[in-house]
C-alpha cells in the first residue's frame, strides 16, 4: 500500500509539473501556430475560434490573429461587460464585430474570399462563435461550476480508492493462489528425466508477471483519473484533454498499426507453418533412418540424429532469414544497428566455439568414434562419456573425466580399440606385450609358452589364435612380442594384468627366467631365481666350481 502511494504522488508531481509548465508552453506554440497559406488561429482558454488568412494594409495575418486573441481575453475576463451586447456592424468594404463600442474583429472581402463564403456569412459564424466561447469561459469559472468540479472531483477520488481498495483484495488471493499451486496446478518443466525449469522457479515467474499486470492495471487506472479531473476545471481542462488525446492516439497508433501488419503477420504465419510441416517431415525421414527402416548407400545409421539435428538448424535458419523482413520494425535504423552491432560481437567472439562446431560436425561424419568406444586421445586414454558439437568427454580407467574440445580432437591422433568390435567382418582387436629373454632359452619354447599363457586368460580369444612375433636379437636378449585377440576392449586393462600374471606363472613353471636386460649372475653356488614351489623335491644349489689356473708357458 505504502509503495503505491508513493506511485500516487510520483504521477500526482509529474502531471502538476505539466500544469505549471502548460500555461507558458501554449503561450509560445499559441503565436506561432500556423502558416501564412493556412492562416494563424484566434484562441480563447486554449481553444481555436477561427483562422486569419489575409493580410490587412500593413498587418499581417498573424498579427492580426495575436491582437484579436488578445482583445477577446480581455472581454471574456472583465466580467462587467455585458455579453448581450455583441453585435455586427457593416461598412462599404468591412464587417466589424462589437461589443459595448469596442471593436473585436474586423472583416475584409480578402477575408470573405480566403473562407470562400460571403462577408455576412463568415461575420455571423465568427459572431455566434465569440459568443459560445465567452459564455463557456465565464460559465466555467463562476463559482457554482468550481463547486460542482470540487465535488466530481471528489466522487473520481473516492472511485480511484475504491478501486485500488478492489485490486489490493483481488491481486494477493492470486499470489496466494499462485502459491498454492506449486507443484500441483503449475508443475516443472521437463524433458524426459531432466527438470529445466522447477516448479517454485516457474511460480515465481508467474507471480511476477501478474505483479507487473497489477501494477501496469494501476497506473492505467491513475492515467485516465488525472485527465478526468483535470476536465472539471478550465485552467486544466486544455491539459486534461491533451493526455486523453494522447491515449487516444496511442490506441489508436496501436490498432492502425496492427491492421496495417496483419498482411506480415498472414505471411509470418505461412512461414511458420510450412517451417512446422518440413521439419515433422524430414524428422520422420531421419527416424525411419535411425531404425534402418530406410537406408541410403554410404550413410550409416548413427548419421541420422546429428543430421537431423543440423537439418532442423538449417530449417530454422532459412525460415527466420525469410521471416526477417516481415517482422516488425524490422526496416529500422535502430533495429539493423543493434543487429549489426550483434553480429559483430557474435563474429568476434565465436571463433574458437565456430572451430570446435565444425570440429564436432567433420567427428560426426569421419565416424572417429562413438559414445562408449574406448579410445586414445593424445596422451588420454578412455571411454567416450559424451559428444557433443562443442567438446568431447572421455572417462578414464582411473574414473577421471577429460573433457576436449572438438578442434583439439580434430588435430589430435584418436585412436579407437572399439571400432573393431562395431564391425562384425573387421578381424577383433590385438592386444600385445613384449617379454625379452636370454639367448639360452630355446625360442620354440618360448612360443609355446607364451600362447599357453595367452590362451589361460579370459576374454582372450583362442580362435584366431595368440602368435609370437620376435621383434629384435639385442646383445643380452631376445625380444618376443605376444600378439592376442579379445573382443573386450573397454576392460583391456584388466586383460593385460591377467596375461603379465599368467606370463610369470607360465615361465615359471616351463623353468624359463625373466631375466633384466643386463641381469648378470654368478651360476655356480648360487640359489637359481625360480621360485621354490616349481623347483624339483631333490633340488640343491650347485657349489662353485674350482679350476686349476692354466699353467705358465716356460718355453
Amino acid at each position: 500500500m505504502r509503495k503505491y502511494w508513493q506511485a500516487l504522488i510520483a504521477f500526482a508531481l509529474v502531471i502538476l509539473l505539466n500544469v505549471i509548465a502548460s500555461p507558458s508552453v501554449h503561450s509560445q506554440e499559441d503565436t506561432t501556430t500556423g502558416d501564412k497559406i493556412d492562416g494563424f488561429p484566434v484562441l480563447l482558454a486554449d481553444e481555436t475560434l477561427f483562422v486569419i488568412q489575409a493580410n490587412v494594409g500593413s498587418f499581417s495575418s498573424e498579427e492580426r490573429a495575436q491582437t484579436i486573441t488578445n482583445r477577446i481575453q480581455r472581454v471574456a475576463e472583465d466580467e462587467s461587460i455585458d455579453l448581450n451586447l455583441l453585435r455586427l456592424a457593416e461598412q462599404d468594404v468591412t464587417t466589424s464585430i462589437f461589443i459595448d463600442k469596442k471593436i473585436l474583429v474586423t472583416l475584409t472581402e480578402a477575408d470573405a474570399k480566403a473562407a470562400q463564403i460571403s462577408r455576412t456569412e463568415l461575420a455571423n459564424e465568427h459572431l455566434a462563435k465569440i459568443q459560445d466561447s465567452l459564455q463557456t469561459y465565464r460559465q466555467e469559472r463562476s463559482a457554482k461550476y468550481l463547486i460542482r468540479a470540487i465535488i466530481y472531483s471528489v466522487i473520481a477520488t473516492v472511485l480511484l480508492i475504491l478501486v485500488q481498495f478492489i485490486l489490493n483484495k483481488i491481486f494477493p488471493r492470486i499470489y496466494s493462489l499462485l502459491d498454492s499451486w506449486r507443484e500441483s496446478r503449475i508443475p516443472s518443466i521437463r524433458i524426459q528425466n531432466v527438470e529445466l525449469v522447477r516448479s517454485s522457479l516457474l511460480t515465481v515467474v508467474l507471480k511476477r508477471l501478474v505483479k507487473l499486470i497489477h501494477w501496469s492495471v494501476i497506473l492505467f487506472v491513475l492515467y485516465l483519473y488525472f485527465p478526468f479531473v483535470f476536465s472539471f476545471f478550465p485552467w486544466t481542462k486544455a491539459l486534461g484533454k491533451n493526455l486523453f488525446s494522447y491515449l487516444f492516439a496511442a490506441f489508436e497508433q496501436v490498432f492502425q498499426g496492427f491492421i496495417n501488419y496483419l498482411p506480415n503477420l498472414f505471411v509470418i504465419a505461412v512461414i511458420i507453418l510450412f517451417t512446422y510441416y518440413i521439419i515433422r517431415f524430414v524428422k520422420l525421414i531421419f527416424g525411419e533412418l535411425q531404425r534402418g527402416e530406410i537406408a541410403f548407400p554410404g550413410f550409416y545409421q548413427e548419421w541420422a540424429a546429428p543430421t537431423y539435428k543440423l537439418s532442423f538448424f538449417l530449417i530454422l535458419a532459412l525460415a527466420v532469414v525469410i521471416a526477417f523482413p516481415y517482422l516488425p520494425g524490422s526496416g529500422s535504423p535502430a533495429f539493423q544497428g543493434v543487429s549489426l552491432f550483434l553480429g559483430l560481437l557474435l563474429s568476434l567472439g565465436s571463433t574458437a566455439a565456430v572451430a570446435n562446431i565444425v570440429g564436432g560436425v567433420i567427428l560426426i561424419y569421419t565416424r572417429a568414434f562413438e559414445v562408449g568406444d574406448r579410445v586414445q586421445i593424445g596422451d588420454a586414454v578412455g571411454d567416450i562419456v559424451a559428444k557433443t558439437l562443442l567438446v568431447t568427454r572421455l572417462r578414464t580407467p582411473k574414473n577421471m573425466v577429460i573433457t576436449m574440445p572438438n578442434s583439439t580432437v580434430l588435430s589430435s591422433n584418436v585412436v579407437n580399440f572399439s571400432a573393431t568390435v562395431r564391425d562384425p567382418e573387421t578381424p577383433p582387436l590385438i592386444l600385445h606385450t613384449t617379454i625379452t629373454l636370454g639367448y639360452d632359452v630355446p625360442w620354440r619354447k618360448v612360443h609355446q609358452v607364451l600362447t599357453d599363457a595367452a590362451i589361460a586368460t579370459e576374454h582372450i580369444l583362442s580362435d584366431p589364435a595368440p602368435f609370437i612375433l620376435q621383434t629384435s636379437l639385442d646383445d643380452f636378449y631376445v625380444s618376443y612380442e605376444l600378439n592376442a585377440y579379445t573382443n573386450r576392449p573397454l576392460i583391456m586393462s584388466n586383460i593385460y594384468s591377467q596375461l603379465h600374471q599368467h606370463l610369470q606363472d607360465k615361465c615359471n613353471e616351463a623353468d624359463i627366467e625373466i631375466l633384466s636386460p643386463h641381469y648378470s649372475a654368478l651360476r655356480d653356488g648360487h640359489q637359481i631365481t625360480i621360485p621354490a614351489n616349481y623347483l624339483p623335491n631333490d633340488y640343491n644349489a650347485p657349489g662353485f666350481r674350482m679350476a686349476p689356473p692354466d699353467k705358465p708357458d716356460n718355453s
